[in-house]
């Protein structure tokens, strides 16, 4: 894997990883924003998962459940969470919140 820049993260997406809630995920994000964090590097394993390698260099781990999820579908379900994070992180309401 190439060098990162050091305010880098690294976040893969694995079925052992965390189950977060988006109000989580939000909370983590705006955390490394605030600690000067510019860029996070989203991992997708390809269809034999992630190496070890890129495993041991995630700063977290998340799921989206048990079950395997085609990539094109974990791509857009990432996608949506982010938005959703920066949504929250801006303030707007959440649905699910309270």
């Amino acid at each position: 894997m190439p060098s990162l820049p050091a305010a880098t993260k690294i976040v893969t997406l694995d079925e052992s990883g965390k189950q977060l809630g988006s109000v989580q995920l939000a909370r983590q994000i705006g955390d490394w924003q605030d600690q000067g964090i510019r860029e996070i590097r989203f991992l997708i394993g390809a269809a034999d998962g992630l190496t070890t390698e890129e495993r041991a260099s995630a700063d977290l781990s998340i799921a989206f459940g048990k079950a395997t999820w085609p990539h094109l579908m974990a791509r857009a379900m990432l996608a949506e969470q982010l938005w959703r994070a920066s949504s929250i992180l801006a303030n707007h309401p959440y649905h699910r919140e309270g």
